[in-house]
């Protein structure tokens, strides 16, 4: 019988919980745009302890601040296109405004909803659709990633580091090609091991038992530290170097020292290269509900911006502090230059 950890069946529970909606999407005609907030998560939703919860913070807190009401849908595994149009089209049809994809997953379905509903404020994190209605929410990952790698250089034993990807699509190869790049600029003798969840499927970001199978192969040839930039899977990547003494994990997207649902692993959390998907998410809700001005076009949130950094949680890494933050002021001044993909 197949080992299903804990997370796993903590997975099991959340996306039982996960509510779908399918629109009639017959209608042209759109709501009155005063429903609230719509909200769709990619596969694994609320509740992947990385990237879906990171923007689900941003939109409780605008639900919260401005006193509006919203409406939350997630991807399923074997979504098609059409699907998750639907999702859209649900969300548009009711008055939702604006609406929210989060992950690049949603960018054909985004694009064909923002054209028929023009006047629907989307925005979808992760990747760009050209169109006057969407604000495309992108973060400089590869800028993040460099600081991971410099920590995992500076902190491993043994000269072998692992990264695993949900999938080998370009935006995680940004996470893996910053990360390749810090750890070699830091530490010339390491090796990094790169694996993917699911080659080229974003269901690659909902197994966490896949996530914890990868890692422990990676322990096993003496890896002692391992970047996940994975989903829900990376949850799988920390529990298995939670149950080995003397390894790290590096967190993604959220601070994940601080996620409940992964407190019994936090000491095994060497650092999190932390996205302000959070931050996006809601800044781009305020220009709408708010500020009645809303954000179009590329957004980028780089380490200038604040975008993405480096945690500090658990002082594992303060030891190694000023060696990340001189390299952090290099990139920002432009001394250097990060790569954006992996370089095999």
């Amino acid at each position: 019988m197949r080992r299903v950890s804990t997370i796993a069946v903590a997975g099991i529970a959340t996306a039982a919980l996960a509510f779908s909606v399918t629109a009639c999407g017959s209608s042209s005609e759109e709501g009155s745009k005063d429903a609230g907030i719509g909200l769709a998560y990619d596969v694994g939703g609320r509740g992947d302890h990385s990237f879906n919860d990171s923007a689900a913070k941003g939109y409780d807190k605008a639900l919260k601040d401005f006193d509006v009401k919203g409406k939350e849908l997630t991807a399923k595994d074997g979504d098609t296109d059409a699907d998750r149009y639907d999702k859209l089209a649900s969300l548009a049809e009711a008055g939702y405004n604006p609406v929210v994809g989060v992950g690049y997953a949603w960018t054909p379905s985004l694009t064909k909803a923002a054209k028929k509903y023009k006047d629907t404020d989307f925005a979808i994190v992760d990747s760009v659709v050209d169109s006057k209605n969407v604000a495309s929410l992108v973060s400089a990952e590869h800028e993040g990633s460099y600081l991971a790698g410099v920590a995992a250089g500076l902190k491993t034993k043994s000269n072998k580091v692992g990264f695993i990807g949900g999938t080998d699509s370009a935006l995680i190869k940004k996470f893996a090609g910053g990360f390749q790049q810090g750890l070699k600029d830091t530490n010339p003798k390491a090796s990094l091991d790169v694996q993917w969840v699911q080659v080229g499927s974003p269901k690659g970001f909902g197994m966490p038992d896949r996530g914890k199978d990868i890692a422990e192969g990676m322990l096993s040839n003496k890896v002692d530290v391992i970047f996940s930039a994975a989903g829900g899977s990376g949850a799988g990547a920390i529990e298995a170097t939670a149950g080995k003494k003397g390894t790290w994990s590096i967190g993604v997207d959220g601070d994940q020292y601080y996620d409940k649902g992964l407190a019994q692993y936090k000491k095994a959390i060497l650092t999190s290269m932390v996205k302000t998907v959070d931050g996006s998410v809601y800044d781009f809700i305020k220009s709408v509900v708010k500020d009645k001005k809303p954000e179009s076009g590329v957004q980028t949130y780089d380490l200038k911006r604040g975008g993405v950094s480096l945690s500090y949680s658990g002082g594992f890494i303060n030891d190694i502090k000023p060696k990340i933050e001189a390299a952090k002021k290099k990139i920002i001044d432009g001394q250097i230059k990060v790569q954006d993909t992996y370089k095999d």
